[in-house]
């Protein structure tokens, strides 16, 4: 569930730009270049106690994809020793774009607790339209593969594609209250996220920094259209559009992804508070 925060939501500062799905699937790299490293500390809270319960680490290259230029994005998340006894989890995130950022291919290998699937997404462009074709298969325990296919006028993005896309948005073209609507495909459906720009705010990370942040938050509605926050996220206000924090919100608790370091950033953090 943390590993569907770090990147789902991420992009908050995602989309929404009312045009064909070409024209919004494309986007020019501003934020990120290869080789970066972004490592965070998970924690969740038992009993009233905050404990470590893993890390997480995203990582960007520069690749090929099917003979063109691409960047190729990987998010692993892995359990501390100590969680594995209550609950093993060894999720790794893959997805490929194009050097325009547009989303071709999306995999997701999730081993969590006695359970292992595999959720993959390729993506397509004609007659302006998005499409995305998908397909989960169990490997523990045995079940028959799932299927799907779905086309939108919007792009369709993955977990990890909306974060690279979103990282070079401005954060002036929103206001407080502003909302932000998109497809997502996760591998078994397409999902309409919801995000909201709430402002910002200083936060500390778990490197004893504390840098100037954007708010978001993840909603969903219930059946009475009641907003409920799943997720609240702050992103570095600088030119890096960093994850510093992330807060989920759990039926059975709460959990947080703490930002701890990064190698190979584009740009000086100038988002860093001096105490």
């Amino acid at each position: 569930m943390i590993r569907k925060i770090l990147f789902s939501v991420l992009l908050c500062l995602a989309v929404g730009l009312p045009q064909g799905a070409w024209a919004q699937c494309q986007a020019i790299n501003e934020a990120f270049q290869s080789g970066e490293q972004v490592v965070y500390d998970l924690y969740f809270n038992w009993k009233f106690l905050w404990k470590k319960v893993g890390i997480a680490s995203l990582t960007t290259n520069a690749t090929l994809y099917q003979g063109k230029q691409a960047f190729r994005y990987s998010l692993t998340s892995v359990s501390s020793k100590q969680c594995d006894f209550f609950f093993k989890m060894r999720d790794t995130l893959t997805c490929y774009t194009t050097d325009l950022l547009e989303p071709l291919y999306f995999r997701k290998a999730a081993e969590e607790g006695k359970r292992f699937t595999i959720d993959e997404a390729w993506f397509g462009y004609a007659d302006g339209l998005s499409k995305v074709r998908q397909r989960r298969t169990w490997i523990n325990p045995q079940r028959d593969t799932q299927e799907m296919e779905y086309s939108d006028n919007r792009c369709i993005f993955d977990m990890l594609s909306i974060l690279a896309q979103a990282r070079s948005y401005r954060a002036e073209d929103y206001n407080v209250g502003d909302k932000i609507e998109f497809p997502m495909a996760t591998g078994r459906r397409v999902e309409q996220q919801t995000l909201i720009y709430r402002g910002k705010k200083n936060v500390k990370a778990n490197n004893d920094t504390t840098y100037r942040c954007l708010v978001f938050s993840f909603v969903e509605y219930d059946k009475k259209h009641k907003e409920e926050e799943v997720i609240t996220f702050y992103i570095s206000d600088d030119r890096n559009h960093l994850p510093i924090r992330l807060d989920l919100y759990l039926n059975f608790g709460c959990a947080k992804a703490f930002f701890k370091r990064v190698h190979g950033n584009r740009y000086p953090l100038t988002s860093v508070v001096d105490d």
